[in-house]
């Protein structure tokens, strides 16, 4: 009898536990929002059961909470899928065709067309073009061109302007893009169109000016603010402000007036810009000034929103509540502040110091929605060196570049495939390729026969394959991307060049540490010559040094595809015309891109047969001071690029008890002391 009354009470018991998980449970999933969707915009939480929970909003306050009917896209109906044709594409890649203008060109008309004409991108052809582009002209009457014979409804085709005011249209832009500078948010048709910045009259065409930046954290007495007024003027205001710089009702004095004639920059760490449209001039001031730009409440769309991600480098705030935005800047770590400044100055020389940069991203920007997946990552285009020289067509995966291994931890792969540059008449370079196919490291062997006489029919057996492949008479040959080079690491080499196995693997061991930058022997430095009024440059030994020779270097083979599908023509055809040049375009092109100087390591004085360095072609050995084509050369270059992309060192890598009184048979590479 007792034994049943227990029963009871546990059934009771668990009759009633069983009641009140299966109430709460409910209770429990009232709060759990519907899982999102991709490309659907999420409102608030949406309950499952409503009628459980009382309602304190008033009626028609959550409307916007409800299933919505899908909306038109601001500005228009088109988006990428609905009114652009990809199949043009398909064959080359983007293609641009600039429209001919019908009337005078402006200057900044002109800027367009040359960083377009010296792209990759550009084509003479109208029918093989995959992107019709259209400039508005920057006349004082505002006339416009009359509708392009190919015009089509505007499909295909991108109307560009880099100033805020085009020319009132008369015909409508239908399918067409528009790339324009500071489009206001409620004409601005994301993933479409694609916002440029508003650029400042004389911006340079190529190069441009370096962000200045010189010090990343704040000094003392450096203004804390700086607040963006008319016509590109600042006002700047001390580490103790307090009140609100922005409201109108500020009584003290804001500080100094800084004007912005073109050199003069705002000198603070936070640089306050109103939301207006005509104040997207200062958001450009701020980058390169390494000011971080704090946007009140901007209503203009940032430039290049659909890759930069701006909360690296930017802060958007709510200009309706002044007091708590100043106390959040105060009070913001250091180290914030820091990466702040730090992405302010990449984003400014990868993508906004000149006309040709911002024209280029807008065209990468088009070109990554072509591609689609296969598309720059997003690391790509927020981490030095910039999406423009991480090219799509050479790999999607940061891992395979030579700038991002340090950020993703990896090592390039332990091998390396030497190139050798043979155009001389002669015997097979029989000790170079045996030194070469010596190393624990060699992969593979390519000699690059540039000879208009045929290659041997022998060569020397070695432990790794021995490829010979035929050239195009030109000096920039050695410098193609050959889809026979099989590994990350490239040794360029001259067939009169002189090694040993020891030199070559510990070149290589200093290589996989800095593989985005060159590691080579011989080495030359640049200087400003007074007396020319330009640059020169010397093998003369010295302390420092900025380029080395690539008659024996090491380097990563995706600079073979910059120095072919990136670099103007007109560089490339200077190399060929005046061989003295390509070692010095090599050494520019590395450098631009890394802003990093070359790397040294011992090579041993006994070598003969050193190649001379072609200052002077035949000159006798490496003291020969340049000619003046040698100059007129580097000069040349830096025209090219807008500015002077080499960087001096004076840092040379040796190997651990490298000429050290001790035991030879100690020391790991052996060879590098011979008398």
């Amino acid at each position: 009898m007792q034994s049943w009354r227990w029963k009871s009470l546990w059934l009771a018991l668990l009759a009633s536990w069983l009641l009140v998980l299966l109430g709460v449970f409910p209770l429990l999933r009232l709060a759990v929002p519907t899982r999102p969707r991709a490309g659907v915009p999420q409102g608030w939480p949406h309950w499952l059961d409503a009628e459980l929970l009382q309602s304190f909003a008033k009626p028609g306050e959550l409307l916007e909470d409800g299933p919505q009917p899908p909306q038109a896209l601001r500005g228009g109906s088109c988006n990428w899928g609905a009114c652009f044709d990809t199949s043009k594409c398909r064959g080359g890649g983007l293609k641009v065709f600039v429209y001919p203008a019908a009337g005078p060109v402006s200057e900044t008309h002109r800027r367009i067309l040359a960083s377009i004409e010296g792209s990759r991108y550009h084509t003479l052809s109208a029918a093989e073009a995959c992107l019709l582009l259209l400039l508005s002209p920057d006349t004082p009457t505002g006339e416009c061109d009359p509708v392009p014979p190919q015009w089509d409804g505007g499909r295909n085709h991108l109307v560009l302007s880099l100033h805020p005011a085009p020319c009132p249209r008369t015909f409508q832009l239908g399918q067409a893009m528009v790339a324009g500078a500071s489009p206001t948010v409620d004409t601005f048709r994301p993933g479409f169109d694609v916002a440029l910045p508003l650029l400042p009259e004389a911006h340079p065409l190529r190069g441009g000016v370096p962000g200045q930046l010189r010090q990343h954290s704040p000094r003392p007495g450096v203004a804390l603010l700086a607040l963006a007024e008319d016509r590109g003027r600042w006002h700047v205001a001390g580490t103790d402000f307090s009140a609100c710089p922005w409201d109108g009702r500020c009584e003290q004095d804001r500080g100094p007036k800084q004007t912005h004639p073109g050199a003069t920059l705002p000198n603070a760490t936070f640089c306050l810009i109103p939301g207006r449209s005509p104040d997207a001039l200062h958001f450009l001031q701020a980058l390169q000034a390494g000011c971080i730009p704090v946007l009140l409440s901007p209503r203009w769309q940032l430039p290049f929103s659909e890759v930069i991600d701006w909360t690296k480098a930017a802060i958007v705030a709510d200009e309706r509540l002044p007091l708590q935005v100043l106390t959040a800047l105060q009070e913001m770590p250091l180290t914030r502040v820091l990466a702040l400044r730090q992405q302010t100055q990449f984003l400014w020389d990868a993508y906004f110091s000149s006309v040709e940069k911002v024209i280029h991203t807008t065209l990468e920007i088009i070109q990554d929605r072509i591609f689609g997946a296969s598309a720059h990552p997003s690391l790509l285009w927020n981490s030095p060196p910039g999406a423009i020289l991480a090219l799509p067509t050479f790999s999607p995966s940061p891992s395979d570049f030579p700038f991002y291994h340090l950020q993703q931890g990896s090592r390039p792969l332990g091998r390396f495939s030497a190139l050798i540059w043979g155009g001389a008449p002669g015997q097979p370079p029989l000790k170079l390729i045996q030194a070469v196919a010596g190393s624990q490291h060699c992969a593979q062997i390519l000699v690059l026969w540039s000879s208009e006489k045929p290659p041997p029919t022998r060569w020397p057996k070695t432990a790794v394959p021995l490829t010979v492949i035929d050239g195009h008479r030109k000096v920039s040959d050695r410098f193609f991307p050959y889809s026979a080079i099989s590994t990350d690491a490239i040794l360029s080499l001259d067939a009169h060049s002189s090694l040993s196995t020891s030199e070559v693997d510990f070149a290589f061991v200093v290589w996989q540490s800095f593989p985005e930058r060159m590691v080579g022997f011989l080495t030359w430095s640049h200087f400003w010559d007074e007396a020319r009024g330009g640059w020169g440059y010397t093998a003369k030994r010295t302390n420092e040094f900025s380029m080395v020779l690539t008659s024996a270097a090491f380097y990563h083979r995706y600079y073979h595809t910059l120095f072919t599908h990136s670099l103007p023509k007109a560089l490339r055809t200077l190399a060929d015309e005046a061989p003295t040049c390509v070692d010095v375009l090599m050494n520019f092109l590395v450098a631009s891109v890394t802003k990093l100087p070359p790397i040294k390591v011992p090579y041993g004085m006994w070598h003969q047969e050193a190649r001379p360095p072609p200052l002077e072609p035949g000159g006798p050995g490496l003291t020969q001071e340049p000619q003046p084509a040698a100059h007129n050369c580097i000069n040349q270059m830096a025209a090219g690029f807008g500015h002077m992309p080499l960087v001096s060192s004076r840092l040379r890598l040796d190997p651990v008890l490298f000429k050290d009184p001790v035991s030879v048979l100690r020391k790991k590479y052996r060879s590098l002391e011979k008398p």
